[in-house]
C-alpha cells in the first residue's frame, strides 16, 4: 500500500512562493498519475493539479494556471508543487493523491491514495 506524505506548506506574504513536497514509501509512483487538490476552511475539496505517470502531461485548474506547476521525479519517488504569486485565496490543506494507471484526473473520485495534507496560509 503506498502512503504519501506532503510537507514544505507553512504561512506565506501573498506574492510569495513555497514548493510543496510529497514522499511516497511502501510503493514507487512511476505507475501513477499523481495530482494536487486543496481544501479552504467551510470549502469542499478542490483539484489544484494533476500529472501523468511518466510526466510528459500536466493539467491544472484556471485558478492556479501559470502561477502553480506540477512536476515528478520517479527516481525519487516524489511529487512536487511549486506556487508562485501566491494569493490568499489559495489558503488551504494541500493533499498529495495518487491515481490508478497513471492517468490524469481532476475529479477526487480518480485517486486512489491521499496524504493527509500540509497547511499553505496566504496573509495579505
Amino acid at each position: 500500500q503506498v502512503q504519501l506524505v506532503e510537507s514544505g506548506g507553512g504561512l506565506v506574504q501573498a506574492g510569495g512562493s513555497l514548493r510543496l513536497s510529497c514522499a511516497a514509501s511502501g510503493g514507487t509512483l512511476s505507475s501513477y498519475g499523481m495530482g494536487w487538490f486543496r481544501q479552504a476552511p467551510g470549502k469542499e475539496r478542490e483539484f489544484v493539479a494533476t500529472i501523468s505517470w511518466r510526466g510528459g502531461s500536466t493539467r491544472y485548474a484556471d485558478s492556479v494556471k501559470g502561477r502553480f506547476f506540477i512536476s515528478r521525479d520517479n527516481d525519487k519517488n516524489s511529487v512536487y508543487l511549486q506556487m508562485n504569486g501566491l494569493k490568499p485565496e489559495d489558503t488551504g490543506v494541500y493533499y498529495c493523491a495518487a491515481s490508478l494507471g497513471g492517468i490524469l484526473s481532476m475529479a477526487t473520485t480518480g485517486y486512489r491514495y491521499w496524504g493527509q495534507g500540509t497547511q499553505v496560509t496566504v496573509s495579505s
